[in-house]
Parts: C-alpha cells; structure tokens; sequence
C-alpha cells in the first residue's frame, strides 16, 4: 500500500507588525504546502520564544524557516529597497548557515527585475545600531544587520535539522539612516519591495525540502 506524500510546511517569521501586513498583502499563489506567517515581535528574545513556541507543534515537523522583514544596510553603497540574501547569520551564540542562497538570489532577481541583491553573513543585535557600531559590524564582514534574523534560524535549528534562510530589505543604510520606518521614502520602498517576495519564498522552499511521507 502505497503513502501519499505530505508537502512540509513553511514558516515565515517577521517582526513588526508592519512587515506582518506586508507579507499579508503579498501573492500568496504558488505555495507548495501549508504556509504560516508568524510575527515574533521584536528583538531576539521575542523572536526566540515565539519561534520555539510554534516549531514544538508537531504540524510544524520538518518545516523549513524562512528569517524576513526590514534591515538596517552596514556596507557603503545600500539602498532602501534592496534585498539582503543571507549566506549565514550571526550573533553572540554563535552562526547557523543558510540553505538555498543561490536559488534565493535567483529567484528574488527573477520576481523583482532591477531591484539589488546583496549576499553576505547577517549579523544580529539587541539594540537599534548608529553611526560608528556600524562601521565596526561592518568590519567584522557582515554586510547588514536586524535584531531578528540569527535568534530566529538558531531557533530552529536547535528544535531540529531543517532548511533555513533569511532575508532581508534594506530600510536604511549608512548614507541613508531613517528615523522611523514608513514615514519616508525609504520605508514606502522597503514596504512594496517586501510585499513582493512571497513568489521567491516558495520556489526556495518547493526546491530545497523533499515531501514528508
């Protein structure tokens, strides 16, 4: 008697509530199997906990995680609106790597013609970094930051072996520091471009899980 496989699932974990709409607008055709967009809340203890909380389900076995939202850019030459593709994320407790980059970059290139794709180690923080804490992460060779990303995929790891990824858009970079996110330029670019990422998400998914059985 044959099985009929079981799509594993995809958990996509934001922040703010902002990015929470943003993704909510996005297209949501094209999954391959359940999907669940999950706010954290901010910072890496939030993220931690609301992570751990959902992958102990066991519907969420096996589910690949996907780190998203806004970033602050470390590197000279960021913009709003570009797309941070993490190779790795950091944080004190230490890296997790990530899995599917390449397709990742593909993908987002595809979906978002003209728009920038950045790859390199993502770093994390407990606090909002300014001025010259960016020149020393940048230093360290990590090329954006957010305070969500590292505490999420080591989450999820620690739960059990599976695919993780992070990405990021750019809300404010070195020649470009915002105030508050949405209420200019910046953040409106930011916005539209994370609304859009959706379709990238679930080709990287459809490609780097085998169905459960």
């Amino acid at each position: 008697m044959s099985t009929q496989s079981v799509p594993s699932p995809l958990l996509i974990a934001c922040a703010l509530g902002i990015e929470h709409l943003a993704l909510r607008m996005g297209d949501r055709g094209g999954a391959d199997g359940p999907v669940t967009v999950l706010r954290t809340g901010m910072g890496p203890k939030a993220a931690e906990r609301s992570v751990t909380r959902v992958l102990s389900d066991p519907v969420f076995a096996g589910a690949a995680v996907l780190a998203t939202g806004f970033c602050a850019g470390l590197a000279p030459g960021m913009h709003p609106g570009d797309l941070v593709v993490a190779e790795e994320t950091r944080d004190p407790r230490g890296s997790v790597s990530c899995v599917g980059t390449e397709l990742l970059v593909k993908e987002l290139a595809r979906t978002l013609p003209g728009c920038t794709v950045h790859t390199g180690p993502l770093t994390g923080s407990d606090h909002v970094v300014r001025g010259h804490e960016r020149a020393d992460l940048l230093a360290t060779g990590a090329i954006a930051l957010d305070m969500e990303s590292a505490a999420t995929l080591l989450s999820a790891v620690r739960a059990e072996p599976r695919p993780v990824a992070a990405v990021r858009v750019v809300v404010d970079a070195p020649e470009h520091e915002l105030v508050r996110i949405g209420t200019v330029r910046g953040g409106i670019s930011a916005f539209r471009v994370l609304r859009s990422v959706l379709p990238a998400f679930f080709e990287w998914h459809r490609n780097v899980l085998l169905p459960r059985r």
